[in-house]
């Protein structure tokens, strides 16, 4: 109980710091580059013909019922004409809409000498970031299970206050969830979690077809694992503890474990072509930034000039 209200506390100063880091990063990415992807927008919405504005009152289209959906959701009429379950689209709800999912598990508190931020503070700050971008350039922006996704410009107070707001257990991946099949997701997380666990958070959040990319935010010393004596290990979501008598003789082993551990997570996102990708803390949180900024910006490009040509 007292390590989970120590991990309270630590989350609170982070989102504090963050709001004011994340502003600051988001300020200094160049003008140009936000007016560019305007402009971008604007040219593929004409060519698309999507209407952006309305509370969802207009038919857009109809999507395969997913597994997990509320069944108000099914359109019986239209599902009574083959042997299919079917979902009525409204514009609103298939504008572009792009899910934030910043992990704040105890794990994430951790920080080396090394490392310009805990893992938690930078997942954060991007996230925060990101955000405040994305809303910028018309996106609508959300975080799975705790904020509906909106295009406020105070996206990040509303963030903020959200996340320092919210009394449930703080997991490691995000929550079940059915987002559109026109959504992007991005989680930055440690990924120390199974294989399995990944794998199978992946199948759910892309099964109606929606696209994403997962960020491994690492410390310095979980990279490079520069230990060495005797060393005790703590393990901080219930784990337990391992002591190493002569811990440099781990090094190895540790560093073959963690490799194998990114190819099996870089298998299962390209079998779905999600991005996967990982930053260490030591790096700038602007790399990290402009990396995602940019995926992302390419990604959606790709994916409405599909949809214009299949229009």
């Amino acid at each position: 109980m007292a390590q989970a209200d120590e991990h309270r506390t630590q989350e609170t100063l982070a989102v504090r710091r963050a709001d004011g880091e994340s502003r600051t990063l988001a300020a200094s990415l160049p003008r140009l580059m936000l007016e560019a992807r305007r402009i971008a927008n604007n040219v593929t919405h004409g060519l698309h013909g999507r209407r952006r504005a309305g509370a969802g009152e207009n038919f857009w289209q109809y999507r395969r019922f997913v597994s997990g959906e509320p069944a108000q959701n099914v359109d019986w009429r239209r599902s009574a004409r083959d042997d299919h379950l079917y979902v009525r689209e409204l514009e609103w709800e298939a504008a572009h809409t792009v899910w934030l999912w910043p992990d704040r598990s105890l794990s994430m508190a951790f920080a080396s000498k090394s490392a310009r931020d805990s893992k938690l503070e930078r997942g954060l700050i991007v996230t925060f970031a990101l955000a405040e971008l994305l809303v910028a350039g018309g996106e609508r922006v959300g975080i799975p299970g705790l904020m509906n996704p909106t295009s406020s410009n105070n996206v990040v107070d509303k963030m903020a206050q959200a996340i320092l707001h919210d009394t449930r257990t703080r997991d490691s991946l995000p929550p079940s969830f059915v987002p559109s099949s026109l959504s992007e997701i991005v989680v930055l997380s440690d990924f120390w979690s199974p294989t399995d666990e990944i794998r199978r958070m992946l199948a759910g959040l892309s099964a109606s077809g929606a696209h994403g990319a997962l960020v491994q935010i690492v410390d310095p010393a979980e990279e490079s694992f520069p230990y060495a004596g005797r060393v005790e290990f703590v393990e901080p979501e219930g784990g337990g503890a391992i002591t190493a008598g002569r811990a440099e003789k781990w090094a190895g082993d540790y560093v073959a474990l963690v490799a194998a551990h990114r190819d099996a997570i870089r298998l299962e996102t390209s079998k779905l072509d999600w991005l996967f990708s990982t930053h260490t803390t030591s790096r700038s949180a602007a790399e990290l930034l402009l990396f995602l900024h940019a995926g992302m910006t390419t990604a959606k490009g790709a994916e409405r000039g599909k949809a214009g040509r299949g229009a």
